[in-house]
């Protein structure tokens, strides 16, 4: 039988990087339910007060940044690694070719 793997993220690159990538993905979540339950707020506070719709205002700035957020969290990983591998590969080109 295997044993189970232990996760050391101070020896194993690929566990720090999970982990963050974890914490960066529990943050957005946290962000989401933040954001849907303040502007849920909102919306009843501004329904409850018959005001004109200024509710969007907030609800339409916060969700710009959150979708940046996302973008962050989500979009850029592979784009990221990808450069990430071909400045690497510059780096040791330019360094062999030094020696």
């Amino acid at each position: 039988m295997d044993e189970p793997r232990t996760l050391d993220a101070e020896s194993d690159p690929a566990v720090a990087r999970a982990v963050r990538r974890l914490r960066l993905e529990k943050g957005f979540y946290t962000h989401l339910v933040v954001y849907v339950v303040v502007n849920g707020i909102l919306v009843f506070i501004n329904w409850r007060t018959g005001s004109p719709w200024w509710f969007l205002w907030p609800t339409l700035g916060w969700g710009i940044g959150l979708g940046l957020h996302a973008y962050a969290t989500f979009g850029l990983h592979g784009a990221t690694r990808e450069w990430e591998r071909r400045r690497l590969q510059e780096l040791i080109d330019e360094e062999r070719s030094r020696s």
